[in-house]
């Protein structure tokens, strides 16, 4: 999607990312590093039409000349979904191998995608400064690159209706800032029992499941 908007404002997001200071092997240095402002130069320029034309004509493409100019590019979220669900990279090359990353990555019980989206963000109310989502799931692997176990946590609670409305009629009118109220369970083949929220946010997270609040 080719966007249009004011080059002043085109990188601008719905929450001042530049305060958050994220920690290291946490979430939100994950998000951080994911959606920063990249600057694109030498063999990564652009390709520019309008410089093209303006430079060789509108007939330049047919002898095969092009201009390619320096360009920033950013990744944002420009729609904010009802479930959001984030998978962690838990490889990595060693050689001709892969090997899995174990360390823990923090993550928190309830996440502000707001530094992360665009400062025009579809279905987020004029003047929110704030997109929460409430963990809800986690599934963790345990073992190596060619064997290991799934294991997940969940949280048993009551319907969101706030969620629904989002899913149904793209708007909610939730004020929530804290999380979900509920009851954990960790679940590994039909073992089930109850744990605490502090287990769940131990685990070495592999999926993570959010739902919106705000």
């Amino acid at each position: 999607e080719i966007s249009t908007d004011d080059p002043e404002t085109a990188f601008c997001t719905l929450a001042n990312r530049e305060e958050l200071n994220p920690e290291e092997d946490s979430i939100h240095h994950c998000l951080y590093q994911f959606t920063r402002n990249e600057t694109l130069t030498e063999t990564n320029k652009l390709l520019c039409d309008v410089c093209t034309q303006r430079h060789c004509g509108p007939k330049s493409n047919i002898g095969g000349k092009y201009v390619y100019t320096n360009a920033k590019k950013q990744m944002l979220i420009s729609l904010a979904p009802p479930i959001l669900t984030l998978h962690l990279k838990r490889f990595q090359q060693a050689g001709f191998n892969l090997q899995k990353v174990n360390r823990h990555i923090k993550f928190p019980e309830v996440i502000d995608l707001a530094p992360f989206c665009t400062a025009k963000c579809k279905n987020v109310a004029e003047g929110n400064t704030k997109v929460l989502y409430s963990l809800y799931g986690v599934v963790e692997h345990s073992g190596t690159m060619r064997s290991g176990h799934y294991t997940a946590y969940v949280k048993m609670r009551a319907m969101n209706n706030h969620l629904s409305d989002l899913v149904l009629q793209g708007q909610s009118q939730a004020s929530e800032t804290e999380p979900v109220k509920g009851q954990w369970f960790h679940i590994s083949d039909t073992h089930v029992q109850p744990v605490s929220v502090y287990k769940v946010l131990s685990s070495q997270a592999y999926l993570l499941f959010y739902e919106r609040v705000l």
